[in-house]
């Protein structure tokens, strides 16, 4: 995006348009945020993903963290087409916490429909979350399975206390529409990348 302020705008977005949510800092961005971008459009048949790039993380240090516009670029640059779009809006509306930014969108942009969408690894540890039953009460979650993060995931405080909503894998291409508490543990291609280990792998790759 160009100009001062582009990168932290909202994408453009319709009524009656199914979007999902993908949060995180992106710091780098991986192949692992293109398979998960990649199954809530074709398995929820969502219209858009944004990816939204966090000011920082609460439950994170920051003191590796690239600047937003470093990392959003490195974003725009791995997006998969038009179909995928990178904001850093939460900086603009000065928004850390998952539960503030869709209390946000569901004021802006009362006529979409957004799905959250997180990792296995994620779900292990959403009880954690500010005011997370609330995000599950807001939205409905896809959450897509990681190498090694399925038991944790599944057997976390917030996945039993979500059991009773959680629907069958089948029935993905309607989570969109449904009313939430709704969510889906969806099975698929899986990547093990991390922003984490490719951070790691670059401190101590040799200099050229």
């Amino acid at each position: 995006m160009n100009g001062k302020t582009g990168y932290v705008r909202l994408p453009p977005f319709a009524a009656g348009q199914t979007i999902g949510l993908l949060g995180g800092s992106f710091n780098p961005p991986h192949r692992g945020h293109l398979l998960a971008s990649h199954l809530a459009l074709t398995r929820l048949g969502l219209d858009r993903v944004w990816w939204l790039a966090t000011p920082g993380n609460p439950l994170k240090s920051s003191a590796d963290l690239a600047a937003l516009r470093a990392r959003i670029d490195a974003a725009q640059a791995l997006a998969p087409g038009p179909r995928v779009s990178v904001t850093g809006f939460e900086s603009e509306i000065g928004s850390r916490y998952t539960a503030d930014t869709l209390r946000y969108l569901t004021r802006r942009a009362p006529g979409a429909r957004f799905v959250w969408i997180m990792g296995a690894d994620n779900l292990a540890q959403f009880h954690r979350w500010r005011d997370w039953r609330e995000i599950a009460a807001r939205v409905p979650i896809l959450v897509v399975d990681r190498p090694g993060a399925s038991f944790s995931a599944l057997s976390s405080r917030a996945a039993q206390a979500l059991a009773r909503w959680r629907r069958p894998e089948h029935e993905a291409g309607r989570l969109a529409a449904m009313r939430p508490p709704a969510w889906i543990f969806l099975h698929g291609p899986r990547s093990s990348a991390s922003s984490t280990a490719l951070r790691r792998g670059r401190a101590t790759a040799p200099s050229p």
